[in-house]
């Protein structure tokens, strides 16, 4: 873990919904991680590391854009292979993260062979290295954390269905907020230590309950009628494939869990339900009009004459083109 001191996510002031998130992320980290989008200067990453002090590792491990292939993946030490006859392997970014926080800012602009890397590993928990017939694997199950400027550029539809929840800040932060978190952050600049001591209370019965509600997630059933409700609003927003409905499910069940109850609730699903939709929500198109509707304008007729088979050319007449003034062709003479 790392001893640096980093803001605690106790202190941030606002962004309410994002804070939740990342906690019911931190009671069931099988529901696939958290998708932040915002514009530059909301404490994305600040927001990001604080969920780190709620899991139980505590690791945080950041991807860098410009990582390679063996800096993500690990690698296999051949020479120690080859003169002492035993696999050696150098731990990437994955292992690192096994268990804790895996944190990947810009996540937009993350090379694409990076981004399948890391769809292959966090679909199936494990990373498996294989170089020159030797192999070695290792667990890599981590909270995906992805920080995003929407204005940069889309991410790619399969790296985006992956994070399991989506928020979005919003720029427009109140006069009275704004200042608390200049004068927060000029505090935790001036004396980190001595902030997170002022704020170690908070902190602290903040991890707590996210885990006694981790504790009590297994007693709280995945029911059918949440179930119902959740899979028939999915259809209605049309999402394509099923992940939103398994992770609103578990999204709603670790809401009750940190509510304190011992069931699901239409509260619990309507907590998470923008949480698990926004990124997957389809937009809906009109309905088409019926065949035997009659048309607002009536067709264009053909020309008399006009041939058949020319598809829809032809039906209306070429416009008139501007053109300029008629030159006059030269008369060379004719050689001899």
């Amino acid at each position: 873990m790392n001893d640096t001191p980093h803001f605690p996510l106790s202190a941030v002031v606002g962004a309410d919904n994002l804070k939740l998130a990342l906690c019911l992320t931190a009671i069931d980290p099988k529901i696939g991680g958290v998708l932040i989008e915002g514009p530059r200067g909301m404490a994305k990453s600040t927001l990001a590391r604080g969920l780190a002090d709620l899991l139980a590792s505590g690791q945080f491990v950041t991807l860098p854009l410009g990582a390679t292939e063996e800096r993500l993946v690990g690698t296999l030490d051949l020479d120690a292979a080859l003169a002492e006859g035993r696999a050696q392997f150098s731990p990437g970014v994955l292992a690192k993260a096994d268990g804790g926080v895996l944190y990947v800012d810009e996540v937009n602009l993350l090379p694409d062979h990076l981004v399948d890397l890391l769809l292959d590993v966090a679909a199936s928990g494990i990373n498996l290295i294989e170089r020159d017939g030797i192999s070695h694997r290792h667990s890599a199950r981590f909270v995906l954390i992805g920080t995003m400027n929407p204005e940069e550029g889309e991410l790619r539809p399969q790296l985006l269905d992956r994070f399991g929840f989506s928020v979005a800040l919003s720029g427009r932060t109140l006069p009275d907020e704004r200042g608390q978190i200049i004068r927060r952050r000029l505090d935790f600049d001036s004396d980190a230590q001595g902030f997170c001591t002022q704020w170690a209370g908070p902190q602290a019965a903040l991890r707590q309950r996210c885990t006694e509600a981790r504790a009590a997630l297994d007693s709280i059933a995945l029911d059918d009628h949440a179930l119902t409700q959740i899979t028939e609003r999915c259809f209605a927003a049309g999402v394509d494939g099923l992940r939103a409905d398994l992770v609103w499910l578990r999204g709603a069940r670790a809401h009750a869990a940190w509510r304190g109850a011992t069931a699901i609730s239409g509260e619990d699903i309507d907590a998470v339900a923008e949480f698990a939709l926004r990124h997957r929500r389809q937009e809906q198109s009109s309905p088409a009009s019926p065949p035997d509707a009659t048309p607002a304008t009536p067709p264009l007729k053909r020309p008399e004459g006009q041939g058949q088979g020319q598809g829809q050319w032809g039906e209306m007449p070429a416009p008139a083109l501007p053109t300029g003034a008629r030159r006059e062709v030269p008369n060379w003479p004719k050689k001899p």
